[in-house]
């Protein structure tokens, strides 16, 4: 049974009961196999609107079903069990039944689920004329563009948690290859003395750089951590370190590390994905925009 009458291409918030409802039963979902059957079955649009490519290749419609799952993924009521698949959480389920009546779903309120505000940045006693201020054409641009780059961190530091711990660690190496530094050599993977890879600060490898990678889901990183990371440096006579993590560190972390006679550096998960963006690690560029305007100057006679 269609919930649209009329053929017009619903907005991505509009497709988020659909999307919710279809998977309902519990059951995995490809996300590409699903999005036309729930089009075809929740609305009724023309052959022109289900052809409609948008400028990252996909069809308009599969466009806003993708950001429908992303926003009732960051509100905790679709998971992704497996790459490309989706399925409904028990919170969802739970959920979706207190919608079944009027089959709709707004985005308040995915807004009274904290992590959804978290994602969203948004501020609790913030009031609807907060959210709804004009914006000029520019500013929408820019405000879409940091939607789509914390929806991208929030998804990339999901990736690196889910990563086996010794790809995570060689993902660490590459970055830093991508950063500019030289070649990186893996260490065993037992018995490091808390060492994971060694990095080449310059081309001819004049000077070393000791790294360390932990892929905590939860946990912060402790003064243990440090301590034998630090340790290790002294026992291979190395000054520098790196050391990097999925989650952040706690305070005695962070003192043992600024109290280290040798120089440490502490990314955290946050830092992390913001760095791989930046050099284009794990991601690839999807759509480009130019925005062009009036050259004054030619038209001065």
């Amino acid at each position: 049974m269609k919930i649209k009458n009329n053929i017009k291409m619903p907005k991505f918030n509009e497709i988020l009961y659909p999307l919710l409802d279809f998977i309902r039963n519990g059951e995995e979902y490809s996300v590409k196999e699903i999005s036309n059957i729930v089009r075809d079955k929740y609305f009724n649009l023309s052959e022109s609107e289900k052809e409609e490519i948008v400028s990252n290749g996909y069809t308009r419609f599969h466009d806003r079903l993708m950001w429908a799952r992303t926003y009732l993924k960051k509100a905790g009521l679709v998971k992704d069990p497996r790459r490309g698949f989706v399925q409904i959480t028990n919170q969802g389920s739970s959920f979706l039944n207190k919608k079944d009546n009027k089959k709709e779903i707004a985005i308040k309120d995915l807004e009274t689920f904290e992590e959804f505000m978290d994602f969203q940045n948004i501020k609790k006693d913030s009031t609807d004329e907060d959210k709804l201020l004009l914006k000029t054409p520019i500013e929408k641009i820019d405000s879409g563009f940091s939607d789509i780059q914390d929806s991208l961190k929030s998804e990339l530091i999901e990736k690196l948690k889910e990563s086996n711990p010794y790809y995570f660690e060689k993902i660490i190496l590459q970055l830093f290859q991508k950063m500019g530094y030289g070649d990186f050599q893996e260490t065993k993977k037992s018995g490091d003395g808390g060492i994971d890879g060694i990095i080449k600060q310059d081309a001819l490898g004049i000077e070393k750089i000791y790294t360390q990678a932990k892929r905590y889901t939860t946990n912060n990183v402790g003064e243990r951590d440090l301590r034998n990371f630090k340790g290790a440096m002294d026992d291979g006579e190395i000054v520098k370190g790196i050391f990097v993590t999925t989650s952040d560190y706690d305070n005695k972390a962070i003192k043992s590390a600024s109290k280290s006679r040798n120089k440490i550096i502490l990314i955290n998960g946050e830092k992390l994905v913001e760095l791989m963006i930046k050099y284009n690690l794990g991601i690839q560029v999807e759509s480009k925009y130019e925005i062009k305007k009036i050259d004054e100057d030619f038209f001065i006679e």
